[in-house]
C-alpha cells in the first residue's frame, strides 16, 4: 500500500509513477533483490567495490592489469547489495574497510558478523572540502587493515565513481557546498546541466579512483577482484515502460544498474584465510596504533545518537538524503 504523501508525490512527478510501475515488474511485486551472484561465494582474497560503477564504463576507461569479466549484481542500490550479500551471515573470515556509511546505518537489520568493520567515512577519513572519502584515503586504511589482518579476506568499498563529483568537470559545474543534490532533479532539468556534463563528471570520478585502485592491487597479496555494488543510469531508458532514468533507484534491475565489472588480478601466493581469530594474529600494540591511520571503528564509548547523526550527515553529502 502507498501512503497519501507517496501518491501525491507520484502525481506531482509522473516519472516516479513510471518508475514504480517498472519496479513492480522488476521485483515481481515482492522480490527483495535481483537474481545475481553471492559475492562471498566467489573465489577471492581481496574484493574492491567501486560504488555505482557500471560495467561498460569501466571496460572503456580502465587500464588495470588482470582479466576483465562481468557479473550480475543482486542490487541496484548499495542497501540492496548489502542486504542480499551480508544480511544474517557469519563473515568472520572477512574485514570490511568501507568509505560508505550505508552498512553502519543498516547494521542492526543486516545483523552480519565481520571479523572487523573499519568505517573510513568517520572524521579520520572524511574529506570536508569534497564531502566524500577520497580513494587515496581508502587505500591507506586498506593497507593498514591488510597488515593487521594478514589472514583475512579484505572487502574494500571505495565511494567513487559515486557522487559527489571530484574531477575537473564536477568542480566546475557542481557546488559541493550545496547538499541538495538529487538525481531525480535531472528529470526536470533542475540540475541546470546536460546529460553530457553529468556523464563527463561521472566518468572523471572513475578516472580519479583508478590509479589508487591499481596501487592497492599491487600492494596486496593473493587474488584480487575489482567489482561494483551496482551501476548507474544517466538518461538511459528504463524498461519495460520506456522512461529516462537517473541515479540508481532500488528495485530497477536494468543492465545498466546490475551488470558490473569483475576484474581478476593475481599477485603472488594466495592468502591462508582463517575464520575467527587466527593464533598468529598478534594484538596491535599501542605503538602500531599510533603509526596507523586513526582508528575509525565505532567504539562502545561513543554515543549512539552522535554516531547516527554523523551517518545522516555523510549520507546527505553523498546525495542519499
Amino acid at each position: 500500500m502507498y501512503s497519501l504523501s507517496q501518491l501525491k508525490r507520484g502525481l506531482d512527478s509522473p516519472h516516479l509513477l513510471v518508475r514504480e510501475a517498472n519496479r513492480l515488474v522488476h521485483t515481481r511485486g515482492n522480490r527483495r533483490y535481483n537474481d545475481g551472484i553471492d559475492v562471498f561465494s566467489e573465489d577471492w582474497d581481496n574484493l574492491f567495490i567501486l560504488d555505482a560503477c557500471r560495467y561498460d564504463m569501466f571496460r572503456e576507461q580502465h587500464d588495470l592489469p588482470g582479466r576483465l569479466e562481468s557479473r550480475v549484481s543482486q542490487g541496484a542500490h548499495t542497501s540492496e547489495f548489502l542486504e542480499a550479500n551480508v544480511a544474517g551471515r557469519d563473515l568472520r573470515d572477512t574485514v570490511y574497510v568501507t568509505a560508505s556509511p550505508m552498512y553502519y546505518r543498516k547494521r542492526e537489520e543486516l545483523d552480519a558478523e565481520f571479523h572487523d568493520v573499519i568505517n573510513v567515512w568517520k572524521e579520520g577519513g572524511w574529506h570536508d572540502a569534497y564531502r566524500t572519502v577520497m580513494p587515496e584515503t581508502v587505500v591507506e586504511y586498506a593497507q593498514t587493515a591488510a597488515e593487521r589482518y594478514p589472514n583475512k579476506r579484505l572487502l574494500v568499498h571505495f565511494l567513487q565513481p559515486h557522487y559527489p563529483f571530484v574531477g575537473e568537470t564536477g568542480q566546475k559545474y557542481f557546488d559541493l557546498d550545496d547538499l541538495a543534490f538529487e538525481w531525480d532533479a535531472a528529470f526536470g532539468d533542475e540540475l541546470g546541466v546536460s546529460d553530457e556534463i553529468l556523464w563527463r563528471a561521472f566518468r572523471e570520478n572513475l578516472d580519479v579512483a583508478l590509479p589508487h585502485v591499481e596501487r592497492l592491487m599491487h600492494s596486496l597479496p593473493g587474488k584480487t577482484v575489482v567489482s561494483a555494488d551496482h551501476g548507474q543510469m544517466i538518461g538511459d531508458r528504463s524498461r519495460p515502460v520506456p522512461n529516462r532514468e537517473y541515479g540508481h533507484p532500488p528495485g530497477i534491475y536494468t543492465t545498466e544498474l546490475t551488470k558490473v565489472p569483475w576484474l581478476v588480478f593475481e599477485n603472488g601466493s594466495r592468502k591462508t584465510i582463517h575464520h575467527g581469530a587466527a593464533e598468529e594474529e598478534a594484538e596491535t600494540s599501542e605503538t602500531e596504533r599510533e603509526a596507523s591511520p586513526e582508528d575509525v571503528s565505532i567504539g562502545d564509548g561513543e554515543e549512539e545518537a552522535e554516531a547516527d547523526d554523523l551517518v545522516e550527515d555523510r549520507l546527505e553529502s553523498l546525495g542519499y538524503l
